[in-house]
């Protein structure tokens, strides 16, 4: 009972009487939150919780946003059952023929033939998306979600299919193309629904104290028709870029993701696009193409937005000269990235140009055996072998120091040694780890780096050959590597691989690692392991001369809202993020009269003394350059002059000058 105390105070004692104090019925006193129990507590907080994970994930959709239900044919290849003529020899270039032929990289079972896209068929598409983008320019961003939203919707209902369908002419597993393909697509797929529209928006800029009176802000606005030529890699030097042979194609392994993603990036921010797909997955681009322009149409736009033109080299030229493209994202190797920016150049068209890596994944000794062995060697192992090293941002180098690499060496060996190879879809009795390249017109050039590296002091604990597979001889297999004493002066340190193939390298110190790491012309990605606290993973993170960076982890990439891309040779320019959403648009300056200005009637006007001599009032005289000269520099200190008193002296000037 809450109490009150009145004190009687004598000479021998003192005594406390306590009497009750009135109770207030008005309002109850608040129980203490410690008080509380900790279910209640425990109950109130994970309800919270989940409420706020129900707002975040879009879960109640406003009805003019909901996805739109549609079909695409799946191709009869990628259907149960289906059974195709092996190729004696297969190839993508038929002799005597324009035809692009596609197969299965893994069996060699051929899948149809496309016909590529001509001078004329580019000119027609850039005419149609043109058109279409005129219409496609003035819709909201709500109807931009709601067409991705659709998008969304059919990828995670039918990605079992579109997995397969990339497995088909890229040969990759299964696994590897639900991480590569589908969670990388429909994650950008989810980031640029719930935060592309923000990053869009337009943004308040700073003004100065002369024109504190103007409300500036930067715009983002739709190009026009965009092009997006991914991916077209590997030359070598006695070719010319109009040649059509084969081996100009990029060794491409995402046939999806790098279909898809500038597809949303260009729709969302009000453009079009033309596609120019690697020839290798000309029949799986097709597929993938349609399930962007039937999003379109089922939502009553425009399908013709999206334009596939699948062509050899010699044509490619002509689309990335053509005046009517106001930009183009290039996914391919240097030599090739030389012609392809030169010819844009003849029509000034920008260029974003993504060129490949050489990563390193560096390895401290602040790692403990148990960390190496159970959480960083799983993670090395998936960086590269994934789609059989066909990864642009795959690890390709292993930079260890001196404790590490002593552990690492033994463990990766075991695991490289236990890969196996073959084809997902073929196989059901045998789990499958690697699938093939995807052409073989590289083979010769690995052995010789291998057998190079050897001669030049490297070990070579397993694999360096190509691999006859018993059940699909006509794939092109070839055998997980694992090379160590490697030294930045091998060639094999230097060129980018795109194959499954490890290289392991020792570094004395952190210091020596990051070295290592800065030793390539790439700098696309890396990767730092080392105990949380240590130190030097900040070192290597601020060292490492690189577009991305994971630490304890690999592939910055899956993070869709970061911008991807590199530093010296692996290109330049972003996609990706607010970064990519942004690099595609036409940034707009916008200065105008702030409102309150505007209210007030406070507006630019030059003064007289400044003002050409025909537009002053007849009367008015002569302004001679030294008063002009002295007023421009009272109205520099105005605006410029540290401190309040030489302002001052400023205005004064101005004021002197303007009489």
């Amino acid at each position: 009972m809450a109490t009150c105390s009145i004190r009687l105070q004598n000479s021998s004692y003192r005594t406390y009487i306590q009497r009750p104090r009135p109770r207030s019925f008005s309002q109850p006193s608040p129980r203490p939150l410690r008080e509380l129990p900790w279910s209640v507590i425990c109950v109130t907080v994970l309800c919270i919780y989940i409420a706020y994970l129900v707002a975040r994930s879009g879960f109640f959709l406003p009805s003019d946003e909901a996805p739109v239900h549609y079909e695409v044919p799946l191709p009869e290849q990628a259907k149960p059952g289906w059974s195709g003529k092996i190729l004696e020899e297969p190839a993508i270039k038929i002799p005597g023929s324009s035809v692009i032929q596609c197969y299965d990289p893994a069996t060699g079972q051929l899948l149809g033939n496309v016909n590529p896209t001509t001078p004329d068929g580019i000119d027609r598409a850039v005419a149609r998306a043109a058109e279409a983008q005129q219409d496609w320019a003035k819709t909201t961003f709500t109807q931009r979600r709601k067409v991705l939203r659709t998008m969304l919707k059919f990828i995670l209902d039918n990605q079992e299919n579109i997995a397969t369908v990339a497995c088909l002419d890229s040969g990759k597993t299964k696994v590897d193309a639900m991480l590569g393909e589908i969670l990388v697509t429909v994650e950008k797929l989810q980031w640029t629904i719930k935060h592309g529209e923000k990053a869009l928006q337009p943004e308040r800029r700073p003004t100065n104290f002369l024109m504190m009176y103007k409300h500036n802000e930067v715009r983002w606005e739709p190009l026009g028709v965009l092009a997006a030529c991914v991916s077209w890699k590997y030359v070598w030097p006695s070719m010319l870029p109009s040649s059509p042979d084969p081996r100009l194609n990029r060794q491409h392994s995402y046939p999806f993701h790098n279909a898809l993603s500038p597809i949303i990036s260009t729709l969302f921010t009000g453009s079009a696009l033309l596609l120019k797909p690697s020839e290798s997955t000309a029949f799986s681009s097709t597929y993938f193409t349609s399930i962007a322009r039937s999003a379109l149409a089922a939502c009553s736009h425009s399908p013709h937005l999206i334009q596939s033109v699948p062509c050899w080299p010699s044509t490619a030229n002509h689309l990335t000269s053509h005046p009517g493209i106001s930009h183009i994202t290039f996914i391919g190797s240097r030599p090739i990235a030389h012609t392809v920016c030169a010819s844009a150049a003849r029509s000034l068209t920008p260029v974003c140009v993504e060129l490949g890596g050489k990563d390193p994944a560096v390895l401290l000794d602040s790692l403990s055996p148990a960390d190496l062995e159970n959480h960083v060697l799983p993670i090395l192992m998936k960086g590269i072998f994934t789609s059989a090293g066909q990864n642009c941002i795959g690890i390709e180098r292993i930079i260890a120091t001196p404790k590490t690499y002593t552990r690492i060496l033994p463990l990766l060996t075991s695991r490289v040694q236990n890969l196996r190879l073959g084809s997902s879809l073929h196989s059901s009795s045998t789990e499958i780890d690697i699938g093939p390249l995807i052409s073989p017109s590289r083979f010769g050039t690995l052995t010789d780096l291998i057998s190079s590296a050897v001669a030049a002091g490297a070990t070579l604990h397993c694999g360096g050959t190509p691999h006859t597979h018993p059940s699909h001889p006509q794939g092109h297999y070839f055998t997980p590597t694992l090379l160590s004493s490697i030294t930045p002066r091998m060639p094999i340190a230097q060129t980018e691989l795109f194959a499954p193939i490890a290289l392991v390298l020792r570094a004395a110190s952190p210091t020596h690692a990051i070295a290592l790491a800065n030793s390539t012309p790439y700098a696309l990605g890396a990767s730092v392991f080392a105990h949380p606290a240590d130190p030097a993973v900040e070192a290597c993170v601020r060292g490492i001369t690189a577009g991305m960076v994971s630490v304890n982890d690999f592939g910055a990439y899956y993070a869709t809202g970061l911008p991807f891309g590199g530093a010296k040779g692996s290109g330049y320019g972003r996609f990706g993020g607010e970064e990519g959403l942004r690099g595609i648009c036409n940034v707009k300056a916008v200065c105008r009269d702030a409102g309150w200005a505007s209210w007030l009637g406070v507006r630019t006007s030059i003064p007289g003394v400044l003002r050409f001599g025909s537009e002053r009032a007849e009367g008015e005289g002569v302004v001679g350059q030294g008063r002009k000269v002295r007023f421009l520099k009272g109205m520099m200190g105005l605006g410029y002059a540290d401190g309040f008193w030489p302002r001052v002296r400023g205005l004064w000037e101005m004021w002197k000058s303007s009489g």
